[in-house]
């Protein structure tokens, strides 16, 4: 066990002695030390030892403008000059933050007309909670307090948040999930025995869905979560008209239904929001993470005109208490409105382009013994190892896979996200070149060739 020593000098072991790290295990981070980045550029990343590397996951999926935009930082650097905070309580505001709701409002579908800031997605899932339990006791009917999400779906690690999310880890150890959040099981395709039946997906997952807020009572329900695309669940990805059939369920049942955008918006999947591939409008949406790029904290809740007015009328001269010091901070505001005029100047147009290649590159690498699944859409992408095609047997969980695959792609100049038992996960840059395209994929595809010659590896495939 350390213990308190007199200030080192290494950033190494500042880091091991001080810093906690979201998501990590504490003793084997200790173990392992740190990787210090100390600069970046577009789609590349430099550490401290002057390795360059092609960021293929851009941050954690947020920095889809890519790194050191210029005009980003100018934007930032006059805010921070003007006025750097400014509080929206007390009827109090500034301009950036009111043009970006206007912003967002104009570009987001159907009538998705207001917009609550928060610091990031987590706390955005955690307002659209309270912000819906507002709604049903602004409606007469308290009694529904019951959630339901996806099984694999990730919705934030707040504490609400985390147990709408539904991946193990983000419940071990934490008391969660409530007895009031529900899950039914995930449209994952790849050992989905439908597969073959698009329609006979989506019919299941409806008629779970349907089930499921039959048994709890179809009185008590108070919304549906989903994400477009799963992401931390391994990015998978539902078939065409799920989405809209989740939505249209949600309707016939009289329950809210929210679009967790904290990853597929802003370009992610080609469009602005991926509700725009199934023309679908939600009753509320998180976004987060590519709203700035990542440059700075910040995330939103878009909600429906019919939500709002009823919040906004059943509360009437009172105050809704809701409320965080840094919603609608300026300097992330100011930036927000730079990375959308990026976006909409050129980044989303070479993001489907580049996305398209991407998809392509990586359905390459099927022929691989490893592969087991490409799966994706736009600028973001899975690929699955498996020791058995045939069986879609996993990486066994004992080789510890997340690390082990993230460390030697490390080694190969590529930062890509590694899931347990062998998923590598992809959501580059919007600004990536056909070349560094091109570059993910081959590096890739050399990651694989070096794990198939692992011993361990070796061992248990088929």
């Amino acid at each position: 066990m350390l213990t308190k020593t007199p200030l080192a000098n290494s950033l190494a072991e500042l880091d091991r002695l001080h810093l906690i790290h979201p998501v990590s295990s504490f003793r084997g981070h200790e173990a392992r030390g740190v990787r210090v980045i100390a600069s970046a550029k577009g789609a590349t990343i430099t550490d401290s030892t002057g390795r360059q590397l092609i960021d293929g996951f851009a941050g954690l999926w947020c920095v889809n403008a890519g790194y050191g935009q210029e005009s980003v930082i100018e934007a930032a650097t006059r805010q921070m000059r003007d006025l750097p905070y400014a509080t929206s309580y007390f009827d109090l505001g500034a301009e950036a933050p009111i043009r970006l709701a206007a912003a967002l409002a104009e570009r987001a579908p159907g009538d998705l007309n207001h917009v609550y800031f928060t610091l990031g997605g987590s706390d955005a899932v955690d307002s659209t909670i309270r912000f819906i339990r507002y709604y049903w006791h602004a409606k007469g009917q308290p009694g529904r307090d019951q959630f339901i999400s996806v099984t694999s779906g990730y919705h934030g690690s707040t504490t609400m948040g985390a147990g709408l999310t539904a991946l193990p880890l983000f419940h071990d150890g934490f008391g969660v999930p409530y007895d009031w959040q529900h899950k039914i099981a995930s449209h994952d395709l790849y050992r989905n025995p439908l597969a073959h039946d698009p329609q006979a997906v989506i019919d299941a997952s409806v008629a779970e869905l349907r089930a499921k807020v039959e048994a709890i009572g179809a009185e008590r329900v108070a919304a549906f979560y989903l994400e477009p695309i799963q992401g931390s669940g391994g990015v998978l990805v539902p078939p065409p008209g799920w989405v809209r059939a989740m939505r249209d369920t949600c309707t016939e049942c009289g329950i809210l239904f929210v679009a967790d955008e904290v990853i597929t918006g802003f370009g992610r999947t080609g469009p602005l929001f991926a509700c725009e591939d199934e023309g679908i409008v939600p009753d509320l949406m998180t976004v987060a993470k590519g709203l700035t790029s990542g440059y700075v904290p910040m995330g939103a809740v878009l909600m429906a005109d019919h939500v709002y007015q009823t919040i906004a009328d059943s509360a009437g001269a009172k105050a809704v208490g809701h409320g965080f010091t840094y919603s609608a901070h300026p300097v992330s505001a100011a930036v927000a409105l730079e990375v959308l005029s990026l976006y909409e100047g050129g980044l989303l147009g070479n993001g489907r382009q580049m996305g398209a290649r991407l998809q392509a590159g990586l359905m390459g690498l099927s022929d691989h013994p490893l592969v087991g699944d490409v799966r994706g859409r736009g600028m973001l992408a899975a690929v699955e190892l498996v020791t058995d095609k045939a069986a879609k047997t996993p990486l066994p969980a004992a080789l510890q896979a997340a690390t082990r695959l993230f460390d030697r792609a490390w080694e190969q100049g590529l930062v890509i996200r590694s899931f347990a038992q062998g998923v590598f996960g992809y959501a580059p840059p919007l600004c990536c070149t056909a070349d560094e395209i091109d570059a993910i994929v081959e590096r890739t595809r050399k990651v694989l060739d070096l794990t198939l010659e692992d011993p361990e590896i070796r061992a248990v495939l088929r």
